[in-house]
């Protein structure tokens, strides 16, 4: 019987995601955060200030228990939030001085980790990996 290259495909896939997924865990973990805190802090530290809905659009953790997440944060003084003068049903949550402090330290040895991480792959075959998960994901 020929070997089923989709289904080695897809559990290559999900072990390695699985290895990856741990390592960053530990990251993260050494740095006293959960993944989901690190997350909304690590997106608001790239990106500026975001609504709750942006920031839940790109940490893919739904809007009731990203409010969650971003009040443990608030309470640590790591982020704040702001409402919008044109809209009040928006609120913006922006990092803090002292979020920001935290991220600095912090991001660059989580940066090391993932480009440790990926140090087994060419630059051309990140590219190639990253085009060919694009394809699979778009599917």
């Amino acid at each position: 019987m020929s070997e089923n290259l989709s289904l080695k495909s897809f559990v290559v896939l999900m072990k390695s995601s699985k290895a990856v997924q741990e390592q960053v865990k530990l990251d993260i973990d050494s740095y006293g955060m959960r993944t989901s805190d690190f997350t909304v802090l690590e997106a608001l530290y790239h990106k500026g200030r975001q609504t709750i809905r942006q920031i839940s659009d790109a940490v893919l953790i739904n809007t009731g228990s990203i409010t969650y997440v971003i009040d443990k944060l608030e309470t640590k003084g790591l982020l704040e939030r702001s409402d919008c003068k044109e809209d009040r049903r928006v609120v913006y949550i922006q990092i803090t001085e002292q979020g920001k402090e935290f991220m600095d330290e912090i991001f660059p040895k989580h940066q090391n980790l993932i480009e440790d991480i990926f140090s087994v792959l060419t630059e051309a075959e990140k590219t190639t990996f990253i085009e060919l998960l694009k394809r699979v994901g778009k599917k």
